[in-house]
């Protein structure tokens, strides 16, 4: 069976241009509650937000449900696509598929299976498991179906072979029982081209609460070039992600990448608030989405989000960094990386 890597295919890395960012419209269902409800309402207005700040760089096509685009319109304005199709949820880094790119300039992409991140009680996934397919035919690209239970928070690539896993996702046996590491890899490398997993343990604490992912690496570690990786890290020695931080970190600093590189570990201290309305939270700065010439990061009105953007400015000084305030979209399980969904350029 043919397979990208085999086909000449490869997942770029997200600091490659973009023809667009692909988004999904959150409807009603456990984690935004009822339609006509603040929650939903609240979730809307944050998702439009980093839709708009997306739009300000490359062009956005949002997918809403059957009957749902023109009142995502009224939000969004009238320079973003709105296309409708049926949908469960609105994390389009994980129900959408993950774009691929060859040498000669064709456009493809994997189609993970999605299970609702474990199948987890609270989720439903009969619309969701579709829309990769979906996406892939509106975008042109040729799709390949993996068997791999996977979801686009859970991979980090930088583009010269090199891909971030946690055991926590790829190795849930709600996931993938009875896949080794190894039968894993090769299928991440069968379908983004690359050559080297570095598996990091575990995810932040409170991604492991009702509405977590288990552990997506999109919220811990990221690549910003070629041998170099973010870093989340807790500065307070009480919370329980500063032994996770530590360890990533050290991990990382000890990892070579595919082609033999020591990693430079940039570290990005988390913001100081560590709780809202009574339950722990994992804030990152590490769940930013970069677009042509800028950086969306997460803001949560928060003294260190102008020190992360510091960060992010002196690693990108070709790109503008827009904060937008993402504590929302945390709140339902998520942050902007975890919404968005790049369609590179060929």
């Amino acid at each position: 069976m043919n397979t990208p890597a085999a086909d000449g295919f490869r997942m770029p890395p997200e600091w490659a241009r973009h023809a667009r960012t692909w988004m999904a419209w959150p409807g009603a269902n456990h984690t935004f509650g009822e339609e006509g409800g603040e929650t939903l309402a609240g979730a809307r207005r944050a998702w439009a937000a980093v839709a708009r700040a997306v739009r300000r760089f490359e062009p956005v096509t949002v997918v809403a449900g059957p009957g749902q685009a023109a009142a995502a319109r009224a939000l969004l304005g009238a320079d973003i696509d709105l296309v409708e199709r049926p949908l469960n949820d609105a994390w389009m880094r994980d129900i959408g598929p993950t774009f691929l790119t060859d040498a000669t300039g064709r456009l493809a992409a994997t189609d993970w299976v999605f299970n609702g991140w474990g199948a987890q009680s609270w989720a439903r996934w009969d619309h969701d498991a579709g829309i990769a397919a979906h996406v892939s035919e509106l975008a042109g690209a040729r799709r390949y179906a993996s068997g791999l239970v996977n979801e686009g928070g859970g991979i980090h690539v930088d583009g010269e072979g090199t891909v971030l896993l946690t055991e926590t996702v790829q190795l849930d046996p709600d996931r993938n029982p009875g896949r080794t590491a190894a039968e894993v890899e090769a299928e991440i490398h069968a379908q983004l081209g690359t050559t080297k997993a570095i598996w990091l343990p575990r995810g932040l604490t409170a991604d492991y609460g009702e509405f977590g992912t288990r552990g997506h690496v999109d919220i811990v570690a990221a690549f910003a070039r070629p041998g170099t990786v973010l870093v989340h890290t807790q500065p307070d020695p009480g919370h329980p992600d500063h032994a996770v931080g530590a360890e990533t970190a050290a991990l990382l600093r000890a990892a070579t990448d595919a082609r033999g590189r020591r990693l430079e570990v940039v570290e990005v201290p988390a913001p100081t608030v560590t709780e809202a309305d009574g339950e722990p939270v994992d804030y990152s700065y590490i769940n930013h989405y970069l677009c042509n010439d800028g950086v969306v990061l997460c803001a949560f009105d928060d003294p260190r989000d102008e020190h992360a953007a510091g960060i992010f400015r002196r690693l990108f000084p070709g790109r503008t960094v827009t904060l937008v305030d993402a504590r929302t979209i945390f709140a339902a399980g998520g942050g902007i990386h975890c919404i968005t969904q790049q369609q590179p350029e060929v």
